[in-house]
């Protein structure tokens, strides 16, 4: 069973409890810190989409449709639907030559902002595709196809040319054949991919800091690429999720230029930690954090709690990034008058590998 991450308390009440595994390590997968199975098989779902831009990118994309970098950012995020979102995609089709018609990621539960969706529903206005969090990674596969020319019909299937110009890269992001991946469908549609925890962490321990990976290991190709991915994506925290109570945004913002962040569905996330400083610890090389919550994290709380309070043992946020944090760190639940009914309280101790073996 894994281990206890995160406890919801309710006036000294323990109501609840969130299970789940944490695991950190660097470009070349040496284990750094580790609470859980590190080897729990898990689904990608969005964590992947940094990765598989890399398709796009490495196949001229920039250069073809003079892609700015809040454009990349978009295609390797989750966002909320706000208006930004959907200017920034409309702009790019439109240079691209691209109809958003296209979009077959569906519209359930979206916006993801819920002040967009009351303005939305206030003026009758019913969101469309360009409005679902996934709407950006499936413009990576309608650019690809107008680049290619691939006819951009069905680009979903799983043989379309654009699919499999995707599955590559993201096998090459994983170092295994194409033909040795194991499948899904994900909620928009798309497929997904499954893989160890540890490994979710190694790819982003690369993300952060594409140099570092041996030049022996053939993933080190994917380092020019995933370089352009990862600075547009720090240079633009608020396409990554959004203005308003998302995660991933807030901690980039809280740690500017050290942190990426991508969060995945049923509680999945990978930390790209850039090289640098830490608090309290002394290792300055980039690592990669995941962090997977048992139960899926409906409410959140588990993710947040732990995501944040893994990373300050990690010593990749200093207090003043902690205060900025703290709404996530301990998630709280208010009643109708304000007062505090209960919180999400991290409590678990993330040990380097070397102190756990002795």
């Amino acid at each position: 069973m894994p281990p206890i991450l995160v406890r919801q308390v309710r006036n000294g009440i323990e109501e609840s409890v969130h299970r789940g595994d944490i695991v950190e390590v660097d470009a070349t997968g040496q284990l750094i810190r580790a609470l859980g199975d590190v080897n729990r098989l898990v689904t990608l779902r969005s964590t992947v989409k940094p990765f598989g831009l890399v398709a796009l990118v490495e196949a001229g994309g920039i250069q073809a449709f003079d892609l700015e970098p809040a454009e990349l950012a978009i295609m390797a995020s989750s966002h909320s639907g706000e208006d930004v979102h959907v200017r920034t995609l409309q702009g790019l089709y439109r240079r691209a030559g691209v109809s958003q018609s296209l979009l077959a990621c569906g519209i359930e539960g979206m916006p993801l902002d819920a002040l967009t969706a009351t303005r939305l529903a206030r003026d009758g206005e019913q969101a469309g595709p360009i409005r679902h969090m996934c709407s950006g990674q499936h413009s990576v596969f309608l650019l690809l196809s107008r680049l290619k020319g691939w006819d951009p019909a069905e680009y979903w299937t799983d043989g379309h040319p654009a699919q499999v110009a995707y599955r590559a890269t993201v096998a090459r992001a994983y170092d295994t054949p194409p033909n040795k991946l194991r499948t899904a469908i994900d909620g928009c549609g798309l497929a997904t991919y499954a893989f160890p925890l540890r490994e979710v962490a190694r790819a982003f321990a690369m993300l952060a800091d594409p140099a570092a990976v041996p030049e022996s290991d053939p993933r080190s190709s994917l380092a020019p690429a995933l370089t352009r991915i990862r600075d547009a994506m720090l240079a633009n925290p608020e396409m990554i999720g959004g203005r308003h109570d998302r995660l991933d945004t807030s901690m980039m913002k809280a740690a500017p230029e050290r942190l990426v962040s991508k969060s995945g569905m049923e509680a999945l996330r990978g930390v790209a930690i850039l090289p640098g400083p830490r608090v309290g610890v002394h290792d300055e090389r980039a690592t990669g954090l995941a962090i997977k919550i048992e139960d899926g994290d409906g409410y959140d709380r588990g993710t947040w709690a732990a995501t944040v309070e893994a990373l300050r043992q990690a010593g990749a946020l200093d207090d003043q990034a902690l205060r900025f944090l703290g709404h996530y760190h301990r998630p709280q639940s208010r009643d109708p008058h304000g007062r505090l009914g209960a919180e999400a309280v991290p409590e678990f101790e993330l040990a380097p590998i070397g102190e756990l073996s002795r």
